[in-house]
């Protein structure tokens, strides 16, 4: 079989956005190898440095509209420890949505009054907030009651909240009509209220705040011009809130060309309806199906290029009017004196890490199929297409001087796992030449929920490593990600 594009079609390349400092560790074939045989396949990598600078695009934007506030890291988004231990010599904050996040933070360096608890919280950790006296976030009437008697049992200071609420009106008409289990609706906002005043001794407002799982910019308007609202509603109870929360969903730009998203989602509409050569195993379609020769289905896929994402996206919704009071946002937040919180996870460690994996078998499948390159990794080491993110993976030839001749060849990448359904991604992978076994396949900008969060150790298959590195002296340093700490070889800080 040659190594022409797949049965004679042009080549669909999806090329990651690649910032400086990914980039240049990329060009680092032999330290990458290294790496790989000191400490196995697959690895993540992963770039401290990257998420002080992530914050400080974000803190820029709350600069130019004249704001205060504090970006709360949802660590959800990875498990890395040198990430966190990296963010707490930022002004930063962090997001803990488990008992096992708090205890991770506080171990890592963070105090109390950067610390918000999130998320559904057992009576563990509950007790673990309260005692320390993080800001508890809270999901309803239920939660502020708990908190306050474990406040009054313990005879602690009053606990910090911030009301998250759901289901926001506008102009009459509700705008956000999706539900979700997590918040209040702003309807029963009362009933949130009687409780607080119930409690004034243990309890003490500082916000309110939303999380929405969407990209639109229209329903976090809504959402935000309602939290202005809801906090006119407390002072009215006498209360002194001082905080509007955004939440997360601020979006990662995956790609580094819009055309290339836009041919490859034209040309997988042609490939379901059979008009061309299939891009993806099976035939499969992200969401689309052919009925009788018509397009059904939507495509269930991220907007892996995203113009505007990360703390681009935090300023248009800032500069975005407000549907109901038609003022920009930022200026009502600022003339209502309330701070400005978010929880960014994905656009926090955007750039941050990249998951490698060596090849090791590279298959002819005969009948003019694309080749299987299985890879000592499996789907869930890289989770990139089960977040709906689709993007090409960067070859590391072993030997660069022996790189094959030829063309874009495409390939099926296969895991390590017995079952048919281990695939690293479903779509046809266009690569620049056929990988050998040894070479390594790196995924880009894994760091943002990719790269840990569904990682399991089935079959006995060893989980990915971490290792953190960083540029000095002209080189790259590592040490295993539990090992780093922010210090220079001197002991200092780093910058």
């Amino acid at each position: 079989m040659s190594d022409a594009p797949l049965y004679g079609e042009a080549p669909l390349h999806l090329e990651p956005r690649l910032d400086r400092r990914p980039a240049a560790l990329l060009r680092s074939a032999a330290f990458l190898h290294t790496l790989v045989d000191a400490l196995g396949s697959p690895l993540n990598v992963l770039l401290p440095q990257q998420i002080a600078d992530n914050a400080e695009g974000f803190d820029a934007v709350l600069r130019r509209h004249r704001l205060t506030g504090r970006l709360y890291f949802a660590h959800k988004a990875n498990r890395s420890s040198a990430l966190v231990r990296r963010l707490t010599t930022t002004g930063a904050g962090l997001d803990a949505a488990s008992l096992g996040e708090l205890q991770h933070a506080l171990a890592s360096g963070f105090t109390a009054d950067r610390i918000m608890a999130t998320g559904p919280k057992e009576p563990e950790f509950l007790w673990l907030a309260a005692r320390c006296g993080v800001i508890v976030n809270a999901d309803g009437p239920g939660e502020l009651a708990a908190a306050a008697r474990l406040v009054r049992a313990c005879g602690l200071a009053p606990l910090r909240v911030l009301l998250r609420l759901s289901e926001f009106e506008s102009s009459g008409a509700r705008m956000l009509s999706r539900r979700s289990r997590f918040g209040t609706p702003v309807k029963e906002l009362g009933g949130l209220l009687d409780v607080l005043e119930r409690y004034r001794d243990a309890l003490e407002p500082v916000g309110v705040g939303y999380h929405l799982d969407t990209v639109g910019l229209d329903e976090k308007a809504t959402a935000l011009e309602g939290c202005l609202r809801a906090a006119d509603e407390l002072r009215i109870r006498g209360f002194r809130p001082f905080a509007v929360d955004v939440g997360g969903g601020f979006g990662v730009n995956y790609l580094a060309h819009a055309a290339q998203w836009e041919r490859y989602t034209a040309e997988l509409t042609q490939a379901v309806l059979g008009r061309r050569a299939p891009l993806s195993w099976g035939g499969y379609g992200y969401g689309l199906r052919a009925e009788n020769g018509v397009l059904r289905g939507s495509l269930g896929l991220y907007p892996a290029h995203r113009p505007v994402a990360g703390p681009a996206y935090l300023d248009e919704l800032l500069s975005r009017p407000a549907p109901g009071l038609g003022r920009p946002l930022g200026t009502l937040l600022l003339e209502s004196l309330c701070e400005l919180y978010a929880e960014p996870g994905r656009a926090l460690v955007d750039q941050c890490g990249i998951t490698l994996g060596r090849v090791v078998e590279v298959r002819d499948s005969g009948c003019g199929e694309p080749y299987l390159v299985r890879l000592a990794m499996n789907a869930r080491d890289v989770s990139l297409e089960e977040h709906g993110v689709l993007l090409d993976p960067v070859p590391v030839p072993r030997d660069r001087g022996g790189e094959p001749a030829g063309g874009a060849v495409g390939v099926h990448l296969v895991g390590n796992l017995c079952l048919e359904s281990d695939l690293i991604t479903r779509r046809t992978v266009f690569l620049p030449a056929l990988p050998r076994p040894g070479d390594l396949l790196a995924f880009a900008n894994t760091a943002g929920y990719c790269m840990d969060f569904t990682a399991t150790r089935a079959q006995q298959q060893p989980e990915a490593r971490k290792v953190a590195v960083w540029e000095e002296g002209g080189s790259w340093r590592w040490r295993l990600d539990e090992e780093y700490w922010p210090l220079d070889e001197t002991g200092e800080q780093q910058a």
